[in-house]
């Protein structure tokens, strides 16, 4: 059964805007209900990539807003509602029903309300008069974003910077790890299936599994819970593995420069949302969507960029071949003797052509926009040597490090000031040992091209700290109070671990390859240390490994704490594609970062910690 978590949303928001009613099978209203849309940002974020304008005008929705924005009444139609359950989205809809702009509202929770905000929205409509206007309350658990079927993001911005703050106190802590929880429990929801879940120890990655264990677990217990319908004979003969890892696992993955189609498009042009704005050939910007609906994009997207674009012209001359094929059709009668069969045989080929003019069309825009990105990529790689960094850092990573004569030609070369501070951290990172001098020579090349060092600062720092403290970190430690500790102490040994490996020339990453040996679940000593949660086993035995855990798994959810990306993306699911027989993995994260969206965070956390030059530190404080 394979899971498809964007079809799974995307039913579940059809049968929202349905008035929570049943769909039929055409995946329409049963009945012309016209009605609004209410929601707010981050609801508009989950509807974005999943539904289009023209789909709401299918469900009935005829006008939108967003909750903050004034609106005028509208009468003798429904309000469908989809917000977050926080206190100013209650305030604001006691005070639409209250001035009875709808005659109906439908509420909609992206998440489960808390019972303080349900009282709140209960007295507030109860004073005002106005509580016979609410019809229904929903919790729908949809607070994620996927953007693609095995892609999603909880959207929570800078946890890897709240998390790994040094001033950050447990409640902070426990906060986030709360939300991140919530978050989980909402695509588990939306799936309908209860994991075995695996991490390593210590770290986020332990506090989550296990706080999301006990709530799956206490979830369970209650009679009419979310996983009822799939539970039975389905899960549990084959439930999936969800593996739960923290950005610190591998920091590499964040930071580095790749040459394959989907991450480009990402780390250099922004993609955000399935959409991005690339600058047209005559001036101007244009922008593109990049999803499921663009065959190109699902089909080459893990391809390196030259292939790409070799594809591109592949495609356009298939294009011009079948035109050409077209108007000889359709012009090859011309001049011929007509009997009764040649004007039948005319008119066929004339409706042959029709038909496929739809079809052909589509082709060329589809063509004509990838050559537009493809182009405006080019410019960039050319302009930064985007190709050198990629080789550069692969065999840094490979070798274990750089020839320093080769390290500083990179630094004083081509390449943007984040490019340069990406290339020296993946130095520190690939180095087993740090040789002061050539760290201090990498510092003032930085420096000469006016790079905040902060980041490297504090990617140096973290990687003597883990030196020092990695006989401290014994797998018997179970301690998570000691926060400081515990993130210097897990922090960047798995990262070296993971990269003397070598294979067929590609490196794969060490995600990768952990997720892979904790799908086919035999005996490996990367893993053996990995704990296991089972919630729907009796407690006693979870953190133990029986046997029905032990997998092999056809699926995986791959969870990545404190920002993820498409380099990671890739390297999963053409390990899914590669698998005999093919498997599937769904890899989510808290938010998804580009490179230099993830610099931005540990520069963050260099001038939190006093590293960085102080006129950089003060200057983004007063940013």
């Amino acid at each position: 059964m394979a899971l498809n978590l964007r079809q799974k949303q995307t039913e579940c928001i059809i049968r929202m805007l349905n008035l929570n009613q049943p769909v039929n099978p055409s995946g329409t209203a049963n009945e012309e209900v016209y009605k609004i849309l209410i929601y707010d940002k981050f609801c508009q974020n989950i509807l974005s990539p999943l539904i289009h304008v023209k789909d709401l005008r299918k469900h009935g929705v005829t006008l939108y807003f967003l909750i903050d924005k004034d609106r005028k009444p509208v009468h003798d139609v429904p309000a469908v509602y989809f917000v977050q359950p926080n206190n100013p989205n209650i305030q604001r809809i006691v005070a639409d029903a209250s001035r009875s702009l709808y005659d109906s509202f439908h509420l909609n929770f992206s998440s489960s309300i808390p019972r303080p905000l349900l009282e709140d929205l209960a007295s507030g409509t109860l004073n005002s008069d106005s509580i016979h206007r609410i019809s229904k309350v929903h919790d729908q658990y949809l607070e994620f974003v996927t953007l693609e079927d095995n892609l999603f993001s909880l959207s929570q911005k800078s946890t890897y910077v709240q998390l790994n703050d040094p001033s950050a106190g447990d409640k902070e802590i426990e906060d986030i790890i709360e939300r991140v929880v919530n978050g989980l429990f909402c695509v588990l929801a939306t799936l309908a299936v209860v994991p075995i879940i695996r991490c390593p120890r210590g770290g986020p990655a332990e506090m989550v599994a296990s706080a999301l264990d006990q709530k799956l677990r206490d979830h369970l217990l209650s009679k009419n819970n979310l996983f009822s319908e799939g539970g039975g004979f389905v899960s549990s003969f084959q439930r999936p593995i969800l593996c739960i890892f923290d950005r610190n696992f591998e920091l590499s993955a964040g930071i580095q420069h790749d040459f394959r189609y989907r991450p480009l498009v990402h780390d250099i042009l922004g993609l955000k949302l399935n959409r991005l704005s690339v600058p047209g050939e005559k001036g101007g910007m244009k922008s593109f969507e990049l999803d499921s609906s663009d065959p190109f994009w699902m089909a080459n997207g893990s391809l390196e960029f030259p292939e790409v674009a070799v594809e591109i012209e592949t495609q356009l001359n298939k294009y011009k071949k079948d035109v050409d094929e077209v108007n000889k059709r359709t012009d090859g009668t011309a001049g011929a003797e007509f009997d009764g069969t040649d004007l039948i045989g005319n008119t066929k080929h004339l409706m042959n052509a029709v038909n496929s003019l739809p079809e052909l069309t589509e082709r060329k825009q589809v063509i004509d926009k990838h050559t537009n990105i493809a182009t405006v990529l080019l410019g960039e790689i050319k302009e930064r040597s985007l190709d050198a960094y990629v080789k550069k850092e692969n065999d840094m990573m490979v070798r274990g490090g750089i020839d320093r004569n080769e390290l500083m030609s990179v630094l004083k070369g081509k390449g943007t000031k984040i490019d340069k501070l990406r290339f020296a951290i993946m130095y520190i990172i690939s180095s087993e040992t740090i040789n002061p001098s050539e760290a201090e020579a990498v510092e003032a090349a930085l420096r000469e091209s006016e790079v905040d060092t902060s980041a490297f600062q504090y990617v140096k720092k973290i990687k003597s700290l883990n030196v020092s403290l990695a006989s401290a970190n014994s797998a018997s430690r179970s301690n998570i109070v000691d926060w400081a500790e515990k993130l210097y102490g897990q922090s960047i040994s798995a990262v070296t671990a993971g990269m003397k490996n070598l294979l067929s020339g590609d490196r794969q990453l060490a995600l990768t390859r952990t997720v892979e040996a904790l799908m086919e679940g035999k005996p490996n000593p990367e893993i053996d240390s990995y704990l296991v949660f089972d919630p729907r086993a009796s407690k006693s035995s979870s953190g133990t490994s029986s046997s029905h855990l032990k997998g092999p798994f056809k699926e995986a959810i791959v969870f990545m704490i404190g920002g993820g990306n498409y380099v990671e993306y890739g390297s999963l699911q053409d390990l899914a594609q590669h698998q005999q027989p093919a498997k599937q993995v769904i890899y989510g994260t808290t938010e998804i970062l580009t490179g230099m969206e993830f610099v931005e965070q540990l520069s963050l956390l260099g001038q939190k910690m006093g590293l960085g030059s102080s006129a950089a530190a003060a200057a983004s404080a007063t940013h």
